[in-house]
Protein backbone atom coordinates (compact mmCIF):
# COMPACT_ATOMS: atom_id res chain seq x y z
CA UNK A 1 0.00 0.00 0.00
CA UNK A 2 1.06 3.52 -0.83
CA UNK A 3 -1.16 5.28 1.80
CA UNK A 4 0.83 8.65 3.46
CA UNK A 5 0.91 9.25 7.13
CA UNK A 6 -1.46 11.93 8.38
CA UNK A 7 1.04 15.24 8.11
CA UNK A 8 1.95 13.80 4.58
CA UNK A 9 -1.63 13.82 3.26
CA UNK A 10 -2.73 16.64 5.10
CA UNK A 11 -2.09 18.92 1.67
CA UNK A 12 -3.35 16.61 -0.60
CA UNK A 13 -6.71 17.23 0.60
CA UNK A 14 -8.96 19.05 -2.31
CA UNK A 15 -10.29 22.25 -1.02
CA UNK A 16 -12.56 24.70 -2.86
CA UNK A 17 -12.07 28.44 -1.74
CA UNK A 18 -15.47 28.55 0.02
CA UNK A 19 -17.39 25.49 1.56
CA UNK A 20 -20.15 23.82 -0.28
CA UNK A 21 -22.60 21.01 0.61
CA UNK A 22 -25.36 18.68 -1.19
CA UNK A 23 -28.04 21.01 -1.92
CA UNK A 24 -30.68 18.31 -3.22
CA UNK A 25 -30.09 14.95 -4.37
CA UNK A 26 -32.29 12.27 -6.02
CA UNK A 27 -32.43 9.12 -7.80
CA UNK A 28 -33.61 6.53 -10.02
CA UNK A 29 -33.92 3.00 -10.71
CA UNK A 30 -35.61 1.23 -13.90
CA UNK A 31 -38.43 -1.06 -12.48
CA UNK A 32 -37.75 -4.23 -14.59
CA UNK A 33 -35.63 -7.13 -12.75
CA UNK A 34 -33.26 -9.88 -14.38
CA UNK A 35 -33.07 -12.75 -11.70
CA UNK A 36 -29.00 -13.54 -11.52
CA UNK A 37 -30.84 -17.12 -11.95
CA UNK A 38 -32.13 -16.35 -15.09
CA UNK A 39 -28.76 -15.67 -16.47
CA UNK A 40 -27.47 -18.90 -15.00
CA UNK A 41 -30.57 -20.98 -16.38
CA UNK A 42 -29.63 -19.63 -19.84
CA UNK A 43 -25.81 -19.88 -19.77
CA UNK A 44 -24.67 -22.83 -17.23
CA UNK A 45 -28.04 -24.86 -17.05
CA UNK A 46 -28.83 -23.28 -13.66
CA UNK A 47 -24.89 -24.16 -11.86
CA UNK A 48 -23.63 -21.30 -10.62
CA UNK A 49 -22.78 -18.94 -7.87
CA UNK A 50 -25.13 -16.18 -7.71
CA UNK A 51 -23.10 -12.75 -6.82
CA UNK A 52 -26.32 -10.65 -6.13
CA UNK A 53 -29.99 -11.61 -6.47
CA UNK A 54 -31.28 -9.54 -9.28
CA UNK A 55 -30.22 -6.75 -11.44
CA UNK A 56 -32.00 -3.74 -12.58
CA UNK A 57 -32.88 -3.08 -16.65
CA UNK A 58 -33.71 -0.42 -18.59
CA UNK A 59 -37.12 -0.67 -20.43
CA UNK A 60 -37.56 0.13 -24.65
CA UNK A 61 -37.84 3.86 -23.55
CA UNK A 62 -35.03 4.22 -21.35
CA UNK A 63 -31.37 5.54 -21.21
CA UNK A 64 -29.03 7.42 -19.84
CA UNK A 65 -30.44 10.92 -20.58
CA UNK A 66 -34.38 10.14 -19.39
CA UNK A 67 -33.01 8.49 -16.18
CA UNK A 68 -30.98 11.04 -15.23
CA UNK A 69 -33.99 13.72 -16.19
CA UNK A 70 -36.00 12.06 -13.40
CA UNK A 71 -33.17 11.68 -10.99
CA UNK A 72 -32.36 15.74 -11.54
CA UNK A 73 -36.06 16.05 -11.26
CA UNK A 74 -35.74 14.85 -7.54
CA UNK A 75 -33.06 16.83 -7.18
CA UNK A 76 -34.23 19.59 -8.18
CA UNK A 77 -37.06 19.57 -5.59
CA UNK A 78 -35.17 19.00 -2.85
CA UNK A 79 -32.71 21.77 -3.47
CA UNK A 80 -36.17 24.65 -3.86
CA UNK A 81 -34.62 26.00 -6.89
CA UNK A 82 -35.12 26.99 -10.49
CA UNK A 83 -33.55 24.75 -13.03
CA UNK A 84 -32.19 28.44 -14.48
CA UNK A 85 -30.32 29.00 -11.42
CA UNK A 86 -28.04 26.16 -12.60
CA UNK A 87 -24.98 27.11 -14.14
CA UNK A 88 -24.03 23.89 -15.05
CA UNK A 89 -25.16 19.59 -15.85
CA UNK A 90 -22.50 16.96 -15.96
CA UNK A 91 -23.49 13.78 -17.25
CA UNK A 92 -21.01 11.16 -15.74
CA UNK A 93 -21.85 7.66 -17.93
CA UNK A 94 -20.33 4.70 -19.78
CA UNK A 95 -23.06 4.35 -21.65
CA UNK A 96 -23.90 7.45 -23.15
CA UNK A 97 -26.66 7.26 -25.78
CA UNK A 98 -24.60 9.22 -28.88
CA UNK A 99 -21.07 8.23 -29.50
CA UNK A 100 -20.82 11.95 -30.43
CA UNK A 101 -23.74 14.11 -29.13
CA UNK A 102 -23.89 15.19 -25.58
CA UNK A 103 -26.45 13.67 -23.23
CA UNK A 104 -25.66 16.76 -21.03
CA UNK A 105 -27.37 19.09 -23.12
CA UNK A 106 -30.96 16.96 -23.52
CA UNK A 107 -31.05 17.18 -19.96
CA UNK A 108 -30.34 20.72 -19.40
CA UNK A 109 -33.11 21.32 -22.28
CA UNK A 110 -35.86 19.09 -20.33
CA UNK A 111 -34.78 20.37 -17.25
CA UNK A 112 -35.75 24.10 -18.32
CA UNK A 113 -31.95 25.40 -17.27
CA UNK A 114 -30.33 26.33 -21.06
CA UNK A 115 -29.28 28.42 -22.69
CA UNK A 116 -27.56 29.97 -19.83
CA UNK A 117 -25.51 27.17 -18.70
CA UNK A 118 -22.49 25.44 -19.08
CA UNK A 119 -22.85 21.41 -19.90
CA UNK A 120 -20.91 18.51 -20.34
CA UNK A 121 -20.34 14.58 -20.18
CA UNK A 122 -17.88 12.68 -18.12
CA UNK A 123 -16.16 9.14 -18.63
CA UNK A 124 -14.02 7.78 -16.03
CA UNK A 125 -16.05 4.00 -15.42
CA UNK A 126 -17.63 3.78 -12.62
CA UNK A 127 -16.55 6.79 -10.79
CA UNK A 128 -17.85 9.07 -13.51
CA UNK A 129 -20.50 10.12 -11.20
CA UNK A 130 -18.19 11.38 -8.66
CA UNK A 131 -16.09 12.62 -11.16
CA UNK A 132 -18.85 15.10 -11.98
CA UNK A 133 -19.14 15.86 -8.39
CA UNK A 134 -15.43 16.68 -7.77
CA UNK A 135 -15.90 19.58 -10.67
CA UNK A 136 -18.69 20.81 -9.25
CA UNK A 137 -17.39 21.18 -5.93
CA UNK A 138 -14.37 23.10 -7.38
CA UNK A 139 -16.81 24.98 -9.99
CA UNK A 140 -19.15 26.18 -6.83
CA UNK A 141 -16.71 26.37 -4.33
CA UNK A 142 -14.69 28.86 -6.87
CA UNK A 143 -17.63 31.48 -7.00
CA UNK A 144 -17.91 31.18 -10.39
CA UNK A 145 -21.55 29.81 -10.03
CA UNK A 146 -23.87 29.03 -6.44
CA UNK A 147 -25.55 25.96 -8.23
CA UNK A 148 -23.98 22.94 -10.37
CA UNK A 149 -25.87 19.32 -11.22
CA UNK A 150 -23.30 16.45 -10.90
CA UNK A 151 -25.04 12.96 -12.02
CA UNK A 152 -23.80 9.81 -12.55
CA UNK A 153 -25.75 7.18 -14.26
CA UNK A 154 -25.53 3.92 -16.56
CA UNK A 155 -27.46 1.13 -18.62
CA UNK A 156 -26.92 -2.37 -17.85
CA UNK A 157 -24.20 -3.54 -19.67
CA UNK A 158 -22.38 -6.72 -20.19
CA UNK A 159 -21.74 -9.53 -23.03
CA UNK A 160 -24.01 -12.42 -23.03
CA UNK A 161 -22.90 -15.28 -20.47
CA UNK A 162 -20.15 -13.05 -19.25
CA UNK A 163 -19.62 -12.24 -15.44
CA UNK A 164 -20.66 -8.82 -15.94
CA UNK A 165 -24.35 -9.81 -17.27
CA UNK A 166 -24.95 -11.24 -13.61
CA UNK A 167 -24.02 -7.89 -12.28
CA UNK A 168 -24.02 -5.04 -14.91
CA UNK A 169 -27.56 -2.59 -13.20
CA UNK A 170 -28.91 0.17 -13.94
CA UNK A 171 -29.87 3.61 -12.33
CA UNK A 172 -27.64 6.31 -10.94
CA UNK A 173 -27.88 9.44 -8.67
CA UNK A 174 -28.23 13.37 -9.14
CA UNK A 175 -26.63 15.93 -6.60
CA UNK A 176 -26.85 19.51 -7.01
CA UNK A 177 -24.15 21.10 -5.71
CA UNK A 178 -24.37 24.70 -3.55
CA UNK A 179 -23.07 26.77 -0.88
CA UNK A 180 -22.57 25.24 2.67
CA UNK A 181 -25.42 27.45 4.26
CA UNK A 182 -27.90 26.00 1.47
CA UNK A 183 -27.24 22.47 2.17
CA UNK A 184 -28.25 19.35 3.48
CA UNK A 185 -24.80 17.94 4.02
CA UNK A 186 -22.05 19.64 3.67
CA UNK A 187 -18.83 18.48 2.32
CA UNK A 188 -16.41 18.60 4.44
CA UNK A 189 -13.02 17.56 2.63
CA UNK A 190 -12.50 15.47 -0.93
CA UNK A 191 -9.64 13.35 -1.99
CA UNK A 192 -9.11 11.51 -5.35
CA UNK A 193 -6.08 8.52 -6.17
CA UNK A 194 -4.98 7.44 -9.13
CA UNK A 195 -3.43 5.48 -11.34
CA UNK A 196 -3.16 3.36 -14.95
CA UNK A 197 -4.29 0.08 -14.07
CA UNK A 198 -6.58 -1.42 -16.96
CA UNK A 199 -8.73 -3.38 -15.47
CA UNK A 200 -12.03 -3.05 -17.07
CA UNK A 201 -12.23 -1.06 -20.50
CA UNK A 202 -13.79 -1.24 -23.87
CA UNK A 203 -12.32 -0.01 -27.13
CA UNK A 204 -13.93 2.13 -30.02
CA UNK A 205 -17.10 0.60 -31.79
CA UNK A 206 -16.72 -2.98 -29.01
CA UNK A 207 -20.48 -3.27 -27.81
CA UNK A 208 -19.42 -4.66 -24.52
CA UNK A 209 -17.16 -3.77 -22.14
CA UNK A 210 -13.83 -6.07 -21.21
CA UNK A 211 -12.49 -7.49 -17.74
CA UNK A 212 -9.37 -8.61 -16.35
CA UNK A 213 -11.13 -11.39 -14.26
CA UNK A 214 -9.85 -11.49 -10.55
CA UNK A 215 -7.30 -8.82 -11.71
CA UNK A 216 -10.15 -5.81 -11.19
CA UNK A 217 -9.97 -7.06 -7.39
CA UNK A 218 -6.54 -6.49 -5.59
CA UNK A 219 -4.66 -4.41 -7.55
CA UNK A 220 -7.84 -2.30 -8.87
CA UNK A 221 -10.73 -2.09 -6.54
CA UNK A 222 -9.34 -2.66 -3.24
CA UNK A 223 -5.82 -1.06 -3.72
CA UNK A 224 -7.57 2.60 -4.68
CA UNK A 225 -10.78 2.63 -2.62
CA UNK A 226 -8.46 1.51 0.82
CA UNK A 227 -5.59 4.76 -0.36
CA UNK A 228 -8.38 6.65 -1.18
CA UNK A 229 -10.09 6.16 2.08
CA UNK A 230 -7.01 5.92 4.22
CA UNK A 231 -5.93 8.88 3.21
CA UNK A 232 -8.77 11.14 3.74
CA UNK A 233 -9.20 9.82 7.36
CA UNK A 234 -5.47 10.60 7.94
CA UNK A 235 -5.60 13.76 6.59
CA UNK A 236 -8.76 14.75 8.37
CA UNK A 237 -7.43 13.49 11.67
CA UNK A 238 -10.76 10.97 11.86
CA UNK A 239 -11.37 7.18 12.44
CA UNK A 240 -14.17 4.99 11.05
CA UNK A 241 -15.49 5.91 14.62
CA UNK A 242 -15.90 9.31 13.43
CA UNK A 243 -18.65 8.00 11.05
CA UNK A 244 -22.18 7.18 10.89
CA UNK A 245 -22.19 5.63 7.71
CA UNK A 246 -19.88 4.62 4.96
CA UNK A 247 -20.42 3.55 1.16
CA UNK A 248 -18.53 1.69 -0.82
CA UNK A 249 -18.58 1.35 -4.88
CA UNK A 250 -20.67 -1.69 -5.59
CA UNK A 251 -19.87 -3.88 -8.03
CA UNK A 252 -21.47 -6.85 -6.08
CA UNK A 253 -22.32 -7.50 -2.22
CA UNK A 254 -18.98 -9.00 -1.25
CA UNK A 255 -16.41 -6.00 -2.22
CA UNK A 256 -17.68 -3.54 -0.20
CA UNK A 257 -18.20 -5.91 2.77
CA UNK A 258 -14.67 -6.87 2.51
CA UNK A 259 -13.11 -3.84 2.10
CA UNK A 260 -15.47 -1.88 4.87
CA UNK A 261 -13.69 -4.47 7.28
CA UNK A 262 -10.64 -3.72 6.27
CA UNK A 263 -10.88 0.14 6.55
CA UNK A 264 -12.17 -0.87 10.04
CA UNK A 265 -16.50 -0.02 9.35
CA UNK A 266 -19.25 -2.35 10.87
CA UNK A 267 -21.66 -3.41 8.98
CA UNK A 268 -23.61 -1.23 10.77
CA UNK A 269 -22.26 1.50 9.24
CA UNK A 270 -22.08 0.13 5.61
CA UNK A 271 -25.78 -1.96 5.56
CA UNK A 272 -28.21 1.29 4.30
CA UNK A 273 -25.68 2.79 1.89
CA UNK A 274 -25.44 -1.69 0.69
CA UNK A 275 -29.41 -1.61 -0.13
CA UNK A 276 -28.44 -0.47 -3.55
CA UNK A 277 -26.28 -4.12 -3.91
CA UNK A 278 -29.65 -5.55 -4.42
CA UNK A 279 -29.93 -3.86 -8.06
CA UNK A 280 -26.57 -4.77 -9.25
CA UNK A 281 -23.61 -2.59 -10.16
CA UNK A 282 -25.07 0.57 -11.40
CA UNK A 283 -21.52 1.88 -12.69
CA UNK A 284 -21.34 5.31 -12.49
CA UNK A 285 -24.49 5.40 -10.35
CA UNK A 286 -23.23 2.27 -7.67
CA UNK A 287 -21.71 4.47 -4.56
CA UNK A 288 -23.74 7.95 -4.90
CA UNK A 289 -27.45 5.99 -5.25
CA UNK A 290 -26.09 3.98 -1.85
CA UNK A 291 -25.04 7.41 -0.76
CA UNK A 292 -29.06 8.93 -1.47
CA UNK A 293 -30.09 5.75 0.13
CA UNK A 294 -28.30 7.02 3.35
CA UNK A 295 -29.37 10.56 2.79
CA UNK A 296 -32.85 9.09 3.07
CA UNK A 297 -32.61 7.95 6.52
CA UNK A 298 -29.54 9.96 7.75
CA UNK A 299 -30.29 12.64 10.62
CA UNK A 300 -28.57 16.18 11.55
CA UNK A 301 -24.51 15.53 12.53
CA UNK A 302 -24.44 12.28 10.76
CA UNK A 303 -20.80 11.89 9.29
CA UNK A 304 -20.46 10.02 5.91
CA UNK A 305 -17.72 8.63 4.21
CA UNK A 306 -18.39 7.66 0.34
CA UNK A 307 -15.85 6.29 -1.97
CA UNK A 308 -16.02 5.31 -5.96
CA UNK A 309 -13.97 2.93 -8.03
CA UNK A 310 -13.64 3.69 -11.31
CA UNK A 311 -11.88 1.10 -13.31
CA UNK A 312 -8.74 2.63 -15.46
CA UNK A 313 -8.28 3.13 -12.18
CA UNK A 314 -9.23 5.51 -9.40
CA UNK A 315 -11.56 6.52 -6.72
CA UNK A 316 -12.92 9.61 -5.01
CA UNK A 317 -13.20 10.02 -1.48
CA UNK A 318 -15.85 12.34 0.31
CA UNK A 319 -16.39 13.20 3.64
CA UNK A 320 -20.02 14.72 4.70
CA UNK A 321 -21.75 16.34 7.51
CA UNK A 322 -25.30 16.25 7.76
CA UNK A 323 -27.07 19.37 8.32
CA UNK A 324 -30.50 20.69 10.29
CA UNK A 325 -32.14 21.05 6.41
CA UNK A 326 -32.33 17.00 5.76
CA UNK A 327 -35.63 16.49 7.13
CA UNK A 328 -37.40 19.32 5.51
CA UNK A 329 -35.84 18.39 2.08
CA UNK A 330 -36.04 14.67 2.17
CA UNK A 331 -39.63 13.92 1.77
CA UNK A 332 -39.89 16.70 -1.26
CA UNK A 333 -39.32 13.80 -3.59
CA UNK A 334 -39.13 9.63 -3.80
CA UNK A 335 -36.82 8.40 -1.55
CA UNK A 336 -34.33 5.61 -3.11
CA UNK A 337 -35.82 2.52 -1.59
CA UNK A 338 -39.14 3.22 -3.70
CA UNK A 339 -37.35 2.61 -6.52
CA UNK A 340 -35.83 -0.38 -5.69
CA UNK A 341 -38.44 -2.08 -3.95
CA UNK A 342 -40.61 -1.60 -7.13
CA UNK A 343 -40.09 -4.22 -9.29
CA UNK A 344 -41.48 -6.13 -12.39
CA UNK A 345 -39.53 -9.32 -12.46
CA UNK A 346 -38.55 -10.21 -16.46
CA UNK A 347 -37.71 -13.42 -18.03
CA UNK A 348 -34.02 -14.21 -20.28
CA UNK A 349 -35.89 -13.73 -23.22
CA UNK A 350 -37.79 -10.33 -22.51
CA UNK A 351 -34.17 -8.97 -20.96
CA UNK A 352 -32.46 -9.66 -24.36
CA UNK A 353 -35.55 -7.77 -26.07
CA UNK A 354 -35.04 -4.81 -23.87
CA UNK A 355 -31.48 -4.71 -24.09
CA UNK A 356 -31.23 -5.47 -28.15
CA UNK A 357 -28.85 -8.13 -27.54
CA UNK A 358 -30.42 -9.82 -30.77
CA UNK A 359 -29.31 -8.35 -34.02
CA UNK A 360 -31.19 -8.92 -37.18
CA UNK A 361 -29.58 -8.27 -40.60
Amino acid sequence: MTTLDKRQSENLLLKPLRQVGISGYGAYVPQYRLPASEVARVWMGGKAALPIKEKSVPGLDEDVATMSIEASRNALARAGIHPQQLRAIWVGSESHPYAVKPTSTIVAETLGATPNIQAGDWEFACKAGTEAIVAAIGFVGSGMADYALAIGMDTAQGRPGDALEYTAGAGGAAFIIGPAEDSLAVIEHSYSFVTDTPDFFRRQYQKYPEHAQRFTGDPAYFKHIINAAQTLLNASHTTPKDYRYAVFHQPNLKFPQKVAAQLGFTKEQIGPGLLVGNIGNTYAGSAIIGLTAILDIAEEGDRILVVSFGSGAGSDAFSLVVTDKINKRRDLARPTRDYINRRIPIDYATYVRLRGKLVMK
